[in-house]
């Protein structure tokens, strides 16, 4: 049990309005819940708690990243092929552990390749990282943008991209029957969410993105697979045709949004669709030297656009949810780019913190984080600097001083927080497995 106390300033996570800012607060933090929180008392009578003095401390939720792939860690067909030997799951706890204690996300929609067994791990606190929601498969079809075969394939070879594993059936489909089987398995297999590709993408290495994916009937069917089942749909979406048909066949969230125009925005916002623009991600495949020649040319052609659909977005009213599509090593622990990339798309600051805080876990279902608020789960960042009004401040060295899940802390910093470091975790993970005598 402890209280940051005195917060200099505090973000709370539920709006984009400045309403949503606060200083000189308390937030009582007790068996990983938010207790409570209160305009600063200096004398408040919680003997049992510690007390941290945040004076001169800026407090956040949490981030949710709403476009996660905690098993890319680059898309070269040496990096795909790694993460799909026996080494792989050791990768991907890395990509957990940096995630959450260097990105400071508590929270992470896996939008391609999770499973069921990961989420189960770390919510078991078997591994370190963000509770996860996931998609499991990124579904598209033969020749689409899950399809990393390449030119060279055989006729039965496997798509090294997403391959099929246990808890996790193959993403190549085609035909609106074969959609609904793969729908069903999926589910079967512990889907929060089904993603499908509607458009081409940027890493690809066979699509094109003038070209059409999916037909209207394979989509539909998809969607009311989806539908019948409880989960919502996302789709990668790039192109005006991908955009449009996700949008009219029953697709919730869009995603990457790169070539979205006014009339799609107000169509998208009037069937009370959601975007997820990935800004960073678009931002940063400019910045890779020795990218593929093919992959490079996508990748400045969506960038012209992006900044535009980001804007008509926004104007239409949509509800633009953050997320980092961290596909590249590098990219992993430094989610928290995502909300100075949208900024940099004249994104207002605190809707672009909104979606990376309380709108995200809304939308993606997961309603008791995200916001700063009594009964909540305690997931907050304590900063140095005010990354509030500045987002850009996040990567200057010893801003993010604690990150906190479940009312632990993971970076060590603070005193009076309980921590979860790699040996408390090992001797909480044998304590479980204790057997009685």
């Amino acid at each position: 049990m402890y209280i940051l106390s005195n917060i200099k300033k505090l973000y709370d996570g539920k709006s984009a309005l400045n309403s949503s800012i606060h200083q000189n607060v308390d937030v009582l933090v007790e068996g990983g819940m938010i207790k409570d929180v209160l305009p600063h008392q200096k004398e408040r009578g919680y003997r049992d708690f510690a007390f941290i003095d945040c004076s001169d401390n800026y407090v956040t939720p949490g981030l949710v990243d709403c476009h996660a792939h905690i098993t890319i860690s680059g898309i070269g067909k040496q990096d795909i092929d790694l993460m799909n030997s026996q080494s792989g799951l050791l990768y991907v706890e890395k990509i957990l552990y940096t995630t959450l204690v260097n990105g400071g996300v508590t929270t992470a929609r896996d939008i391609g390749g999770a499973t069921d067994f990961i989420k189960r791990m770390i919510n078991d606190n078997m591994m370190i990282g963000p509770r996860l929601k996931i998609a499991i498969a990124m579904l598209s079809t033969t020749g689409g943008h899950a399809d990393f075969r390449g030119p060279d394939r055989c006729h039965a070879e496997l798509s090294n991209l997403f391959r099929e594993a246990p808890g996790r059936p193959g993403s190549v489909i085609d035909g609106p029957w074969e959609c609904r089987k793969k729908v069903r398995e999926i589910v079967a297999c512990g889907a929060d969410l089904i993603k499908i590709c509607t458009s081409p993408g940027v890493a690809s290495p066979s699509d094109k993105l003038e070209h059409r994916e999916f037909t209207s009937e394979e989509i539909e069917s998809i969607c009311d697979e989806a539908h019948s089942r409880g989960l919502t749909v996302a789709a990668h979406a790039h192109s005006r045709s991908g955009i449009q048909m996700a949008i009219k066949h029953g697709v919730k969230d869009i995603q990457h949004i790169s070539y979205m125009d006014e009339e799609m925005a107000n169509l998208a916002a009037s069937k009370g669709c959601t975007v997820t623009p990935t800004s960073w991600v678009i931002q940063h495949l400019q910045e890779i030297p020795d990218l593929d020649p093919f992959v490079k040319e996508k990748a400045a052609e969506v960038f012209k656009h992006h900044k535009n659909a980001v804007q008509v977005a926004h104007k239409a009213g949509l509800k633009i949810l953050a997320g980092t599509d961290a596909i590249m090593p590098e990219m992993h622990g430094r989610n928290f780019k995502e909300i100075e990339s949208l900024c940099k798309e004249e994104l207002p600051i605190l809707t672009s913190w909104y979606g990376m805080t309380g709108l995200g876990a809304k939308e993606i279902g997961q309603t008791d984080t995200g916001t700063i608020e009594k009964g909540k789960r305690a997931d907050l960042l304590i900063l140095s600097k005010d990354v509030i009004a500045s987002p850009d401040l996040f990567e200057t060295p010893k801003t993010l001083l604690e990150v906190i899940k479940d009312g632990e802390g993971y970076r060590g910093h603070t005193e009076g927080i309980p921590q979860r470091t790699f040996s408390t975790h090992l001797q909480s993970v044998l304590e479980s497995e204790k057997k009685p005598s």
